[in-house]
């Protein structure tokens, strides 16, 4: 694990360092300092690209914006010049809480039902649960949330008179101050839009992995000794089975924080992905810069984290 955590830090410098690279190429953000402000001044050009450590050279650019960063000298955004972080924290936290509500519905709704498929492997329930995994795979995530918004705002509208869910949002607009009934009325439609598809694709990686435990030689060894089936099922079989998946699950929820940019957008919910396209779309450095940051820090984490739980899963892998 120390070793883990001692590659992790080089790893994290050189990705961020070729994502400064990619948004140095990409965006060009002198050029989009100068068209959000074409009033800016020579002066306050240079200022502007001392402080983003925006120098001709990108790896002496690179380390100053580095020590920027480190010390928390952030620069303001581009456009309107507002600090960085209170944005960021508000919509890392928006996405936070919807990645968690999302990938706790869809995991274990998606390990439950490839349990229930693999128990009966080739019956009527294992089928129906295969199909409905790949229809869920199928269906993108802007086609299910624009149908859900038709059914549960449009039509029910039509229907009862009201809506049932809200479409946009965290709170309707003019809310004031902290209200969780209302904060979770505005998740359901986006929670069970990203939760479609990790049910898919967990009811499947369980149920390949599950029947390929259950097949196994100290499976029918446990069963020989006269131990109970449930026992053997969840005993042996299910912790053994968990083990490829924890992989899976470690991967798509550190990739969760930056990856739900199209449902957030078509949701109009303010969490990392819709602060993204808002940031790129005016080539804002000072704004993107941390979001990468942290993107790639959660993606090393929870790549360590599943190494953790692998030891605690397999003790083979401890003993090893």
């Amino acid at each position: 694990m120390l070793r883990r955590l001692a590659w992790a830090i080089p790893t994290l410098v050189f990705v961020t360092f070729l994502v400064y690279i990619a948004l140095r190429i990409g965006t060009d953000p002198v050029a989009s300092y100068k068209r959000i402000n074409p009033r800016a001044s020579k002066a306050k050009i240079a200022q502007y690209i001392e402080v983003n450590g925006l120098d001709p050279n990108f790896v002496r650019g690179y380390f100053r914006w580095l020590g920027n960063f480190v010390t928390l000298d952030w620069p303001r955004s581009i456009k309107g010049s507002r600090e960085v972080w209170p944005q960021l924290k508000d919509a890392l936290a928006n996405t936070i809480r919807l990645g968690v509500a999302a990938s706790g519905v869809g995991i274990v709704i998606g390990l439950a039902l490839g349990v229930f498929a693999a128990l009966r492997p080739g019956g009527r329930r294992d089928v129906a649960v295969n199909a409905a995994a790949f229809v869920g795979i199928s269906i993108p995530p802007y086609v299910s949330a624009i149908l859900f918004q038709l059914l549960f705002a449009v039509y029910w509208s039509r229907w009862f008179g009201s809506t049932l869910f809200p479409t946009s949002g965290v709170y309707p607009p003019g809310q004031m101050g902290f209200d969780l009934g209302l904060m979770v009325k505005h998740m359901v439609l986006p929670t069970f839009v990203v939760a479609i598809q990790i049910i898919a694709v967990y009811s499947r990686y369980m149920r390949s992995s599950l029947l390929d435990v259950l097949s196994s030689e100290y499976m029918r060894t446990a069963r020989s000794k006269g131990i109970s089936e449930a026992r053997v099922l969840f005993r042996h079989g299910l912790r053994n089975a968990l083990i490829p998946v924890v992989t899976i699950a470690a991967l798509d929820v550190g990739a969760i924080v930056g990856g739900l940019i199209i449902t957030e957008n078509v949701f109009s919910y303010p969490g990392m992905g819709k602060y993204f396209l808002s940031a790129f779309g005016e080539g804002d450095f000072p704004l993107l810069m941390p979001w990468m940051v942290i993107i790639v820090a959660s993606t090393l984490f929870f790549n360590l984290l599943a190494d953790i739980s692998y030891a605690w899963l397999d003790p083979r892998i401890r003993l090893g």
